[in-house]
């Protein structure tokens, strides 16, 4: 799978016409931030996604384990992109006030992190019990891990309601498990083990000790620093709308 690199970018300008219809004044810091560097990194990568995507064999067995940070932030072309950042503009937004900035920028780096070490595993797992090494070769790249970790979190805080799944609704706790499902059916290069583990992270924070260890490690900031249990944005139109959305995001597994 190459980067589409020249001509016009319809996922990239059509994701910065989604920020700008939202208004850049709307959107937190953490979350801004974490859009342009991706962005950045499609526009500007530091390496090839061969070279940066995440795999059992280049990470463990060769020792790069530089993927864990370059994999999430590379993106395999202009849609990948842009179905991964316009779910992470609205699990931002909401996630983001909710949380704190602070605090939300502290879940970013684990969840990135993290989600990479829990693919590896089971990537690992999977190839040392069927006795298959291709399981071990096989490399991901992509920011949807993260995002199916934010959307436990975001199905946690937000724990009634429905979501639209293939035309079916579905509620909002099981969606990330039928989502998780569907994504693999519809789209079979996609990473269901990348997938998996935002899924196992995201439950390690809302069921597990993660969030514990991570208020040890970095010390317990206001669940409403910067943003004071805002749950309300005001679109372009001074509309107020509440959020609690959920988008479709991609990760695309490389064979390498």
């Amino acid at each position: 799978m190459q980067r589409r690199t020249r001509g016009l970018n319809p996922g990239l300008i059509l994701l910065l016409s989604q920020i700008f219809h939202v208004g850049i004044n709307n959107i937190p810091p953490v979350t801004l931030a974490t859009l342009a560097l991706n962005i950045w990194f499609f526009l500007n990568p530091l390496k090839s996604l061969y070279s940066s995507c995440l795999s059992v064999e280049k990470c463990y067995q060769q020792n790069d384990w530089q993927r864990l940070l370059l994999s999430p932030v590379h993106h395999a072309d202009d849609w990948h992109l842009y179905f991964n950042m316009a779910s992470m503009l609205w699990k931002g937004i909401n996630l983001e006030k909710r949380l704190g900035s602070r605090w939300f920028a502290c879940v970013i780096t684990t969840f990135s992190i993290l989600t990479g070490v829990v693919y590896l595993l089971l990537q690992f797992a999977v190839a040392e019990f069927m006795d298959e090494p291709d399981f071990k070769r096989s490399c991901a790249v992509g920011f949807s891990g993260v995002l199916f970790a934010l959307k436990v979190l975001n199905n946690h805080y937000c724990p009634g309601g429905f979501v639209n799944v293939l035309g079916f609704p579905v509620p909002n706790r099981f969606a990330c498990w039928v989502e998780l499902v569907a994504i693999h059916l519809c789209s079979p290069g996609t990473s269901f083990a990348g997938h998996l583990a935002g899924i196992l992270v995201g439950l390690m924070y809302t069921q597990g000790p993660l969030k514990k260890i991570m208020k040890a490690c970095a010390g317990i900031f206001p669940s409403n620093a910067g943003y004071p249990g805002q749950q309300y944005y005001f679109n372009s139109s001074g509309m107020k709308s509440k959020i609690c959305k959920n988008t479709t995001m991609v990760s695309f597994t490389l064979k390498v």
